[in-house]
Parts: structure tokens; sequence; C-alpha cells
């Protein structure tokens, strides 16, 4: 490149000097060939470093890793659901002993992710440690001198002055200083240098990672989850056996890790917009309990609401659920009772809660000819029903006019075969169908207070009412807090390292020959910007207004900064 003031070629030494002034403006490691010996184990291994520290291998990873979570979002995981894992086993005979192979029931817990997972880890650690040390280093350094040849940086200008050139220099330190520039004196020329937080930023942004990777890995090792369904009246206590489900981390022990407390539901309480484009959407949702922490706390009461869960010691309830449990009586063929004013929860359909489900009894049922028996009903619940003729659906969530429907069988629940069956479906592989006088399905529906006989005096159920019942998830997630600081930090992070340029400035005050003092100053960023030169121009015009005694040229107008910026070699000139 030639040079724009004087047309003279640049010299190797003068290339030299100011690849030395724009030199250590980023903490990036420079890239170098490692000095491998042939077949060297020690060669290998230091090329195997640089490359796994390097930040495009780091890079790498993280997308891999986005790209290994998808399978996890896609394909049932075995800590979520163990049913639907079975259920996908069950329909692909060709995925599932593949998906097996390749751990994809269980990615966050497989080799491979694991494997991404640490690399990630050690690549951060490895790029950010040597770039740490070497960015507290510039700190503690000053920024270099100035090169002998200004006029070759992107951003220069210059004038003279009758000021001496001490006295603009004390001018320049005093107005960059004001202006937060690390500045000091070397030779004949102020050096300064602003912008460090972008360094800062960069590094806050992959130390940020680090601390979201160890919070998101102990998190995930270390959680738990649990749901369990309450009716008004009942309670829980925070026991493994307690929750209708319950799902942990690999390293969390039940049996020593679970918080100790209990809480009763006392009441639910809910009001739903009554008319308009959203009725039925609820207004007010909440639950009102009262609870103990330990096994001998003092009890309280409090509400639990959407989005405002109940927090103890580190555990958080959620109210995430809300139904209806018909409460029936069913008597045998010979007027004993086998189920008394029990209530049996439902789950709901849709968003009016209709609800289904199924009701059981377990104990000894004896028909009239004296065989016991089981019997289970199929059961279909309407908070609001719309009347005859309507469709068995809902018309509003609030207990407006409440509807049972129930279809009878008799037999073998299969509740007692030695492993799990849910409680709301029934098995109809050992049951039987009450038939009507048509010799079809027996079923009725029932209005609170109505009772149904069942076929050949088998007994009767009745409608005694309904009971409200709500679901609370259970939940504690180590290391949440870190996490999202690590969040904070990290776009705070990347926020500097995108929008804070680092750049240095440096004003030369020397004696011409003419007994005048000429100033040239001159900027250098670590990335070509506009901001350098109009940075540049701001200051030179507020020092040049406090060089003392400037000068006047023949027509009395005092000479003022011209600032230019140098073209980029190859750039028409």
């Amino acid at each position: 490149m030639s040079d724009t003031t004087t047309g003279t070629t640049p010299t190797a030494a003068e290339d030299q000097d100011l690849g030395a002034a724009g030199s250590q403006l980023s903490t990036a490691p420079r890239e170098e060939a490692p000095n491998l010996p042939s077949l060297g184990l020690v060669g290998w291994v230091r090329w195997f470093w640089r490359q796994l520290t390097s930040m495009r291998v780091a890079l790498l990873l993280l997308l891999l890793l986005s790209l290994g979570a998808i399978p996890g979002s896609l394909i049932p995981q075995s800590g979520v659901d163990e049913m639907k894992v079975a259920e996908f086993r069950d329909r692909h005979d060709v995925l599932g002993p593949l998906y097996d192979k390749l751990g994809l029931f269980h990615v966050y817990s497989s080799v491979w992710f694991s494997a991404i997972y640490i690399l990630l880890f050690v690549s951060l650690i490895g790029c950010i440690v040597p770039r740490t040390w070497q960015f507290v280093g510039q700190l503690r350094s000053r920024p270099p001198g100035a090169p002998r040849r200004l006029d070759r940086l992107p951003a220069y200008t210059t004038w003279r002055t009758g000021a001496e050139p001490e006295q603009v220099r004390a001018a320049a330190l005093q107005l960059l200083g004001g202006r937060r520039f690390r500045a000091h004196t070397v030779g004949d020329a102020v050096a300064a240098e602003k912008g460090y937080v972008r360094e800062a930023g960069n590094l806050l942004f992959h130390i940020a990672l680090i601390v979201m990777l160890i919070a998101f890995g102990w998190g995930q090792l270390f959680k738990y989850e649990g749901n369990k369904l309450i009716l008004e009246g009942d309670g829980f206590s925070n026991t493994l056996t307690q929750y209708d489900d319950f799902k942990s981390g690999n390293l969390f022990d039940p049996d020593h890790d679970l918080t100790p407390f209990s809480f009763s539901l006392k009441d639910f309480h809910g009001t739903y917009e009554a008319s308009g484009p959203n009725r039925g959407t609820p207004r007010v949702y909440e639950a009102e309990v009262s609870y103990s922490e330990g096994a001998y706390g003092k009890e309280r009461t409090t509400t639990i609401k959407v989005n405002e869960p109940l927090e103890i010691d580190g555990s958080k309830v959620y109210l995430t659920a809300h139904g209806y449990a018909p409460i029936v009586t069913i008597k045998d063929a010979k007027g004993n009772v086998v189920m008394d004013h029990e209530a049996t929860a439902l789950l709901p359909l849709d968003s009016n809660v209709t609800s289904s489900g199924a009701v059981m009894v377990r104990d000894g049922y004896r028909n009239a000819e004296g065989k016991k028996e089981q019997l289970g009903f199929n059961a279909f619940f309407l908070p609001t029903y719309g009347g005859e003729g309507s469709t068995m659906l809902s018309t509003f969530p609030a207990l407006i006019n409440p509807m049972l429907a129930l279809s009878a069988y008799h037999g073998d629940l299969g509740v007692d075969a030695g492993f799990a069956k849910s409680i709301y479906q029934l098995d109809k592989t050992n049951l039987e169908e009450f038939k009507d006088s048509d010799g079809k399905l027996f079923k009725k529906q029932l209005k609170v207070g109505d009772t149904m006989t069942l076929p050949n005096g088998a007994g009767t159920v009745t409608f005694d009412g309904v009971q409200e019942w709500a679901n609370f998830q259970v939940t504690e997630q180590p290391a949440s807090g870190w996490a999202l600081a690590g969040s904070v930090a990290a776009i705070l992070g990347l926020a500097g390292s995108l929008f804070i340029q680092r750049r240095r400035v440096w004003v030369r005050a020397v004696q011409g020959p003419d007994g005048v003092t000429v100033v040239e100053m001159a900027g250098l960023g670590r990335s070509e910007s506009a901001k350098v030169p109009e940075e540049l121009g701001d200051l030179a015009g507020a020092l040049y207004e406090r060089a003392p005694d400037a000068p006047k040229n023949d027509d009395d107008t005092p000479d003022s900064p011209d600032t230019h910026v140098v073209p980029a070699e190859g750039a028409e000139k």
C-alpha cells in the first residue's frame, strides 16, 4: 500500500512498527503450526489439545450438542414416560432395537451426548483460561508507543500550534483521561487505549457458558419432579410412595434427598367468565392449602395459584390442574354397602371439564348366586349438562347442572395381577357387560341423588354428589439460580463484545523546522469502523481548542485539524 501523504512505499520495518502498534487488540490466541515430532506422542497430544481448545471447535461442539438434544424432544424418553417408550417399542420392531442401541430413549444420559457435553466443557475451559490470563496481562500493561508514521493509520489528522509540545501532550493526557482512555506519555507522543470492556464481555460470555453448562448438568443429575392428585380434604406428605408419578436425576436419592414437608388441600376455588367470547375462561384459579415444614413443623395456611407456587426449602409446589370426583354409594345384591360415599377422581377431556374415568369396586362383591366378583363402571361426567337431546359434552366448567353417565361391568378388574394398571381406565379383558332388556350394554345417566339399579338384582349405584380435586406438581431444580445468573451474564457479555469497540489513539507533538509545534493524531481500531475517525475528529477538535497560542495564517485564520481516513491496500486513491 502506498502512503497517501508522501506517496512513498512503506518499508518492512514500518509495517512491523504498525503491526506492533495494532497488536494485542484481541485476546484471541495466535494460531501457529504446531511443531510435531514425527510419530511423536507429545506432538500429537499438543496438536489435539490445540484443536480441542480452539474457538471453532468449541462452536462446533455447541452445534453438535444442540443437534443431539433434538431426538430428546422428538423421541419418548425413558426418564419421562416409560409407557410411551414401551408403546414405541411395540409399534416399531426395527426402530425400537436400533434406538435402544443408539441410546435415543435416554438421550441426555447416553454415552455420546455425555461425551459431547464433556468435550465442550473442556474445550471452553482450555480456550478461556489462557485468554483470561492474557487479558489480565493486557490490563496490567500500558498502551504501546506511537508508530513512526502516524499518517499511515486508518484515521489521521494534523495541525500546527504555537503551544509548546509539552503543553500539548499535557492537554492531551488530561483530555483523554477525561474521556476514560488509559493514557500515558511515551517519548514525544501520548498513547491511549479504550474499550477493554469488549474483551471482558467476550470472556464473560464464554465463562457464563461454562457456568450454565455446570448448572444444567448439576440440575439434571440432582433434580426431581412428581405429580399428586389430591381431593379436597385430603393431604400429601413428600415421600416417594405418596406420588402418582415420579422421576428424578441419576444421582438423586429419594430416601435422603426429598425435602421433608406435608400439606393438605382445604379448598379449591375457581370462577369462570360467564359470557362473551371468553366464556369459560378461568378468572380465579387457586387452591387453599395448609402446610408444615419438617416432621414437627408449625402448620401454616397459604394459597397456591397458577405460576405462584408454594416454595419450601428449595422445592416448589405448583398448581397444574383441576377436576371433579363424583361421589357414589354402591350396594351389592344383598344390600350390603361395598362402596360407601366414596369419591372417584375423573380426568378432564376439554376446557369445559368434560371428564372420564373408571369407578372400581375391588373388594368382595358377591352377585345373587353368591359368586365373588368385582364391579367396574366406565364413568363420564359433565359438570354442566345441556339437557335432554344435547351432546354428551359439558357446556361450562363450573358445577351448574352435573350429570354422571355410567356403563356397568362385572368380573375380574385385573388389579391383583401384580403389575401396574391405570386407575382411570377399565381393563375389560376379564370383565363382562351388564346387559339391559334389549341385550345391549347397560348404562344410565344420573343426576345428583339418582340411583341406578343393576340388572338381575346385582345391586344399586347412587350418585351422592361431587367433590373437587386439584393436581400438584412438586419439583426441585438445583442450581437453577446459577443457570439464570449465567444466562444474564452471557447476554451482557455478548452485548459488550458486539457493541463496544476496542481502539487506540496516539497524539504526537514535536517542534517543526520553523519552530512551530506540529501536532499529529491517529486512531486504530480492531476492525474498520466509521466510529474511529468520528471519535478522532471529536478528540482533535477538543484538543485544538485547548492548545494555547494557536498561530495565525497569512489570512489570520488559524490552522484547523484535517482529518482523513487512509484507504486500505488496493482501494482507489
